[in-house]
């Protein structure tokens, strides 16, 4: 559905995207996942035809995004950051004006459909103004699918709103997947992610890798240990201070704590003696256990090897817009 080889994309003498190669295939949903600045939203600009790639080829639904933009403007529905919802205007008529735009025919039972699949129907003639920002995220949705395009791009479209309006979008999204559409999307949400059936994790420009998460956690070298202990400044500091430990991230009140060279063989063992060892220093112990790698703990680790690699080779990073 999307095919993307050797891209590249500059903004001045900025590389923001640096010679990405990636493809999405029919009817899944694949994830962009990367901190701000890695280059996720000049990538999905460049799909759609908004942006022209300096180098590279990229094709969308069979088509050429730089010279075909038009016709595959009529197979895409594209939800940006900012959506441009009419605040005077009611979600009816918002639907409306977006299925007039596309010159879709017939256009009132498709909108009927979508309020109902969004669970809009019972504030249809609401200003949109008067709308929460989940509801405004899935009135900006229903434009977007008003003419039934094939393929969804999605840039972060769960960003500032509330935690249960995030859990509807996504069952929306799922529902859509199985009805046979192709979803592209961002997201600054790890666990959102696994939600994808691959993703692409990028930084600075630079492709670190494509994989199912499943796969991605396979392929994690080393161990994570789960530390819950009090008070968290001072464990840290003391875990800081041991060997073997090759990064510590903070998830909540939890410590993840990677240890690079440890089998999983040997982790509830290393566990033990982690929690001796943090309980001779005077913090209670609530528990170490080992744990599965997180989205968030394969992406650094993804982050460090690409940097190590790029040390090993003396060649600098590239440089990223921001």
């Amino acid at each position: 559905m999307i095919r993307l080889e050797g891209m590249r994309r500059l903004y001045g003498d900025l590389v923001a995207v640096d010679g990405i190669s990636f493809e999405v295939r029919r009817g899944e949903m694949f994830g962009l996942i990367g901190s701000d600045g890695a280059g996720k939203t000049t990538t999905l600009k460049v799909v759609l035809g908004l942006l022209h790639p300096h180098a590279g080829t990229v094709s969308a639904c069979g088509l050429d995004p730089a010279r075909q933009g038009r016709t595959l403007s009529r197979r895409v529905g594209y939800l940006s950051q900012r959506f441009s919802l009419y605040g005077d205007l009611s979600v009816d008529e918002n639907v409306a004006f977006f299925a007039e735009v596309h010159g879709v025919k017939g256009w009132r039972a498709r909108r009927d459909e979508l309020l109902e699949l969004l669970r809009m129907s019972p504030f249809r003639k609401r200003l949109s103004e008067r709308l929460s920002g989940g509801m405004k995220q899935k009135l900006a949705l229903a434009c977007t699918l008003i003419h039934a395009p094939e393929l969804l791009v999605l840039d972060e479209p769960t960003t500032g709103v509330d935690p249960v309006s995030r859990r509807d979008f996504w069952k929306i999204l799922a529902h859509l997947q199985r009805q046979g559409m192709t979803v592209l999307l961002t997201t600054p949400y790890l666990e959102e992610a696994e939600r994808c059936q691959r993703v692409a994790l990028i930084d600075r420009g630079r492709l670190l890798t494509v994989d199912s998460p499943d796969n991605l956690r396979e392929n994690v070298p080393g161990t994570i240990l789960e530390v819950l202990a009090r008070p968290k400044s001072c464990v840290r500091e003391i875990l800081e201070r041991l060997d073997g430990i090759t990064d510590i991230q903070v998830f909540g009140e939890r410590l993840h704590v990677s240890f690079g060279g440890l089998p999983a063989s040997e982790a509830a063992q290393e566990a033990r003696r982690l929690a001796s060892k943090l309980a001779a220093e005077g913090v209670e112990v609530e528990a170490v256990r080992p744990t599965p790698p997180s989205l968030e703990d394969i992406f650094i680790a993804s982050i460090r090897a690409a940097d190590s690699r790029i040390r090993a080779a003396g060649s600098p990073s590239s440089e990223v817009s921001p």
